[in-house]
């Protein structure tokens, strides 16, 4: 890491895999089937003691598929940030991808979601910013937008490390957060 962290910088995550046990080809439908990794909900709190914004993207083509409607997704993510709160732990604003085609500006390796944020929170520098996710195509989105990116090997851990995509790699979000807790000023 050759970069200091402060208020100024924006913490990008991706969501299944990441924040959650992600379905092997399949898609977290409901709330039912949502289950937060150990470490989560205390790791989003050291985030928002670091970073001046922290977001979420999230490609969701089960919506595209009609295997869920968008009133399903919004019932997992009211979810999901009501245990982080319990926690202490915020997302500013959740960014969801529900296309089909693999090429649309929004959905991920493609940078359409980080610039709806820079759009809805016009400090963000994605030269001061990180995207955090579990797939090489989330790496891709953060390079595509000029991010630092950090690699979680809890779903593919046979990627390969070091990887041009990938500027640093952890076994978990919470690897990740406690790395980086020596960082908050007492």
């Amino acid at each position: 890491m050759n970069y200091q962290i402060d208020k100024s910088w924006t913490l990008f995550l991706d969501r299944d895999g990441v924040i959650n046990h992600e379905k092997v080809d399949d898609y977290v439908r409901n709330v039912g089937e949502f289950r937060i990794y150990e470490g989560v909900l205390a790791s989003i709190p050291v985030f928002n003691q670091l970073f001046g914004t922290v977001v979420m993207v999230t490609n969701q083509k089960g919506i595209g598929k009609g295997l869920m409607t968008v009133a399903d997704l919004e019932g997992i993510h009211s979810h999901m940030l009501a245990e982080m709160a319990r926690f202490g732990g915020v997302i500013d604003k959740i960014y969801y991808a529900p296309d089909l085609d693999s090429s649309s500006f929004n959905r991920k390796p493609n940078p359409g979601m980080a610039f709806q944020a820079q759009a809805d929170f016009p400090t963000i520098d994605f030269s001061r910013s990180i995207m955090v996710g579990n797939k090489l195509s989330d790496m891709q989105f953060g390079r595509n937008a000029g991010m630092h990116t950090v690699f979680l090997a809890t779903t593919n851990p046979e990627t390969p490390y070091p990887h041009l995509l990938v500027d640093e790699r952890y076994g978990s979000l919470k690897a990740y957060a406690d790395h980086l807790a020596p960082l908050i000023k007492a």
